[in-house]
């Protein structure tokens, strides 16, 4: 035997003692493995890209309002309307670069990160275990995936948020790191983190395990699954359930939304820790106006956001011949 079969042979042998570990999903064994989640994460980044990017305009206006209430008293449109009438139409795409370049990563770590520490949960738990903790391994991996993806997100989100608050701080993404860079140092760009955290991970936590339950009532009402979808298809269910995840997810985390917007703001909270500066805005402005200053304008946004991205994502993952995950139920066999 030729020294190449040998070594053929020695892979081959050693690759079953590495191969993923089949799981039943949808009533059908299934392999998870690295291209699987790599194609979780590229789907994922795509999907937040697109949605984050497409609703700039919303986000600025919803910006606007929370840093500057007094102004921009009119609700979305009148907001809209002010920002054109001051500024132009373009005004509404300020900070459009920061937006689609940290929404794509954060994208990529936080649904290919959902994907991976949800199937090794249910790897390790078994189906049955599993689909009996649902739920909590949803809470559990989003907040994991969440957190890890904030630390790419927070840098990008405070130059967006500057250069909303400030249209003539900087003229483009690059322009703006090396301004916030060269004014405040590393530091300046996670001036943010304790709030991005605090908004994240909690909205994130939200936006799947929510949607993880919609998803399976829209299921049961029509007597149908995943793998048998209704007469609205997957699609539907995923754009349908995603809405019901966004309003929910939006309304958890708008009070830390609104601290986020206002710390970033250039002597928000005077001087001091990132959580005394926090303190006072939030002692300053009120818990009542926190949780709902933008707050119809925010639930527009993320609610129509988080369908596109649930929706884009089923469509991406089809398209890139990715088999997508679900909980299986073991009575249903």
């Amino acid at each position: 035997m030729s020294l190449f079969s040998n070594v053929m042979n020695a892979a081959s042998t050693s690759s079953a003692f590495v191969a993923p570990k089949p799981l039943a999903t949808s009533g059908a064994k299934k392999v998870y493995d690295l291209e699987y989640y790599l194609k979780g994460a590229a789907a994922g980044g795509i999907c937040c890209s697109i949605t984050h990017g497409a609703l700039t305009p919303v986000d600025v206006v919803k910006t606007r309002i929370q840093l500057d209430p007094a102004k921009y008293n009119k609700g979305l449109v009148g907001g809209t309307k002010t920002i054109i009438a001051e500024e132009g139409a373009g005004a509404l795409l300020t900070g459009l670069g920061a937006t689609c370049g940290g929404y794509f990563i954060q994208g990529w770590f936080k649904f290919g990160g959902v994907e991976f520490f949800k199937i090794n949960a249910v790897e390790a738990l078994g189906d049955e275990k599993a689909w009996a903790l649902k739920t909590p391994i949803y809470l559990a991996s989003a907040a994991c995936a969440e957190t890890i993806a904030d630390v790419f997100l927070c840098p990008l989100e405070a130059v967006r948020i500057r250069s909303v608050s400030d249209p003539d701080f900087c003229d483009g993404l690059a322009d703006g790191f090396g301004k916030m860079l060269k004014a405040e140092g590393i530091g300046g760009f996670y001036a943010g983190m304790g709030p991005i955290l605090f908004k994240q991970v909690p909205y994130t936590m939200a936006k799947f395990a929510v949607q993880g339950a919609a998803a399976d009532s829209i299921y049961n009402a029509t007597g149908s699954s995943a793998a048998n979808p209704p007469a609205i298809g997957n699609l539907g269910v995923s754009l349908g359930s995603g809405v019901i995840a966004g309003v929910a997810a939006a309304i958890i985390s708008h009070p830390a939304d609104t601290l986020l917007s206002m710390v970033n703001k250039a002597g928000a909270g005077g001087e001091g820790p990132i959580f005394t500066r926090l303190g006072r805005i939030a002692g300053e402005v009120g818990m009542v106006k926190l949780c709902t200053n933008g707050l119809l304008p925010r639930c527009v946004m993320i609610g129509s956001l988080t369908a596109g991205q649930f929706g884009i994502f089923d469509t991406v993952m089809g398209a890139l011949g990715a088999s997508k995950f679900h909980f299986h139920d073991p009575n249903s066999d």
